[in-house]
């Protein structure tokens, strides 16, 4: 499956803004789909996930209540909508896909990875 991110950008602190990740290829309602960010000077880290039917979502602590993820399988995408952002939420956002059902919440268990979308908050 190929993933593509978009929807980054420059936000102030308060501000919102919706990430969406389009699938193509392969069987998408198969996979547990799952947002990842990386900011500058350090590791990955998980944001958030959601299964493939789509009725168990799971989210960082830093990022829950503030941010959510949904999917879509008519058009084979999965948002993340990002609400009351933080100076400290300035990463490149990924989307990625896997098909394994277990231990989700490490970017070891994603096989296929999008190219990433930046975003930006203003303090």
């Amino acid at each position: 499956v190929q993933l593509q991110a978009s929807g980054g950008g420059l936000v102030q602190a308060g501000g919102s803004l919706r990430l969406s990740c389009a699938a193509s290829g392969g069987t998408f309602s198969t996979y547990v789909m799952g947002w990842f960010r990386q900011a500058p000077g350090k590791e990955r880290e998980f944001v958030a996930r959601i299964s493939a039917s789509g009725v168990s979502t799971y989210y960082a602590d830093s990022v829950k209540g503030r941010f959510t993820i949904s999917r879509d399988s008519t058009k084979k995408t999965v948002s993340l909508q990002m609400d009351s952002l933080k100076p400290e939420d300035t990463a490149v956002y990924h989307c990625a896909a896997t098909i394994r059902l277990l231990n989700t919440l490490v970017a070891d268990a994603y096989n296929y990875w999008g190219q990433g979308t930046l975003v930006t908050v203003s303090s």
